[in-house]
């Protein structure tokens, strides 16, 4: 991977807050011109750095109401690429992770209410061949949401 320097630190700081600010607002801010804005960039994203930008959407308004945390333990741990390929066909759920400590994988998932995602849990997760026992937990609130910091460092 290439070196990030402070610029594109500060771009990647710029873009992660609106993803939609113009490229001329960006090089303005940084002191730059806009084709040095638009190379760094691309170069981010050709790099994987940056991978992805768009619009998200907000659940509770298509009535995805409830937003829950699913702990997954596995008959055996050599299942979880197969339990997974089950996962990715249950379109409520929004993230899987491969986990360490008390459960092989965790999910983040959203449904209407607590009678779909009764059902969702009953009739599609723990009827996953492999998939051992489950645990739930129902987020009350989401306090925080953001990017993975960008330290410029002083130069």
């Amino acid at each position: 991977m290439e070196k990030i320097d402070n610029l594109d630190k500060r771009i990647m700081e710029i873009i992660s807050v609106n993803a939609r600010i113009p490229f001329k607002d960006v090089a303005a801010e940084c002191g730059v011109s806009r084709a040095a804005i638009h190379q760094r960039v691309q170069r981010l994203i050709d790099t994987g750095v940056i991978t992805g930008s768009g619009y998200h959407v907000n659940p509770k308004s298509l009535g995805y109401s409830t937003c829950t945390f699913v702990g997954i333990k596995l008959e055996k741990g050599l299942l979880y690429n197969q339990v997974v390929e089950e996962i990715k066909n249950i379109p409520e759920v929004v993230e899987c992770h491969c986990t360490t400590g008390h459960y092989s994988m965790f999910l983040k998932m959203y449904a209407r209410d607590n009678q779909q995602l009764m059902d969702i849990l009953n009739n599609q997760i723990q009827g996953i061949p492999g998939v051992d026992s489950t645990e739930t937990l129902i987020s009350l609130e989401q306090s925080i949401k953001k990017e993975v910091p960008i330290i410029i460092s002083e130069e």
